[in-house]
């Protein structure tokens, strides 16, 4: 790869090249559609998948058509009258609520972390150091992802070298790009130290048992306790933490998922009483609809109690 080709492939982030090389490989591929297309090509697309792709994938199918259109020089049919005024039907005849990871509450992160401990001094009692390795990573894993609220690709990316620990005081995590991150400045997160389930203290127990100096914190553990030489895929972050939430007996594991950890958290930020700007500040969204999508609309009887609701309608 020459420089150049170098640099359009870094304007672009991996997981949004995936994601469309996939969307044009079903275009072409499994419909059968032909590249250059025309508007009516996309809306007999758009409506033959209607009732089987939900909004969200429709949309990013539309979006990696019209990249591709850009990319090579041809006018966008996406954005012919024609195919917007279908996708307005679709959403119209097909209105679908948005699926939403259910959040990690608290009280289920400390019955998590109480297992791991559990576990950890089971393993070190019988010297087994792989499995004492892992339950530590997960430990980590875990308490930092909900503390700061990451997103699973930006655990799953961290570098050791780009994290400063402070004992007793907390840590400052370094990322050179973030999906809000348009301009590649890079972002430095600060992470607290706390009395009880603290990502600092985890993050150092980790760190000291892998021996880890450089390159990616969050890694595969092979038998013997030797360590990958890459990060966590993204793609196996959700079949560990539910792993992990069935040894923990959280119910329904399979309800959680990657945002879990991230919706958590700003469940407990807001009914602690953050405000949604010092949320924002602090998680690194850029608008509020963002960070309300995280967050759990409180009940708006909350007030009322049983009796008064009765009373007013025997009314």
């Amino acid at each position: 790869m020459n420089r150049l080709d170098q640099y359009l492939q870094a304007a672009t982030r991996e997981n949004t090249r995936k994601s469309y090389a996939s969307a044009l490989r079903h275009y072409e591929v499994e419909w059968q559609g032909l590249l250059p297309a025309t508007a009516d090509n996309i809306a007999q697309y758009l409506a033959d998948h209607a009732e089987i792709l939900s909004i969200n994938t429709l949309k990013q199918r539309l979006a990696a058509l019209s990249q591709w259109h850009v990319d090579q020089g041809f006018p966008d049919p996406t954005k012919a009258p024609l195919v917007k005024q279908v996708f307005r039907g679709i959403k119209a005849v097909h209105p679908a609520q948005e699926k939403q990871a259910k959040p990690l509450q608290i009280l289920e992160l400390e019955q998590v972390v109480n297992y791991l401990d559990r576990e950890i001094g089971v393993q070190q009692a019988q010297g087994n150091f792989a499995q004492e390795m892992r339950l530590k990573r997960d430990k980590s894993l875990l308490l930092l992802g909900f503390w700061r609220g990451f997103r699973g690709d930006e655990l799953t990316r961290l570098q050791v070298e780009n994290i400063q620990v402070s004992p007793q005081e907390g840590m400052q995590c370094f990322l050179p790009y973030s999906k809000t991150d348009r301009q590649f400045q890079g972002q430095t997160f600060q992470v607290p130290a706390l009395a009880r389930l603290c990502p600092v203290q985890a993050y150092t127990d980790w760190i000291e048992i892998s021996g880890l100096t450089e390159g990616f914190v969050y890694r595969g553990i092979h038998r013997y306790g030797k360590l990958s030489d890459q990060g966590l895929h993204i793609d196996s972050l959700l079949p560990l933490l539910r792993k992990i939430f069935t040894q923990a007996q959280i119910a329904t594991p399979e309800s959680y998922s990657t945002h879990s950890l991230r919706r958590g958290f700003a469940n407990w930020a807001s009914q602690s009483g953050w405000d949604v700007k010092t949320l924002m500040q602090y998680v690194g969204w850029k608008n509020v609809n963002s960070a309300l999508r995280y967050v759990e609309a409180a009940n708006p009887f909350q007030g009322f109690s049983k009796n008064w609701l009765e009373t007013k309608n025997d009314g």
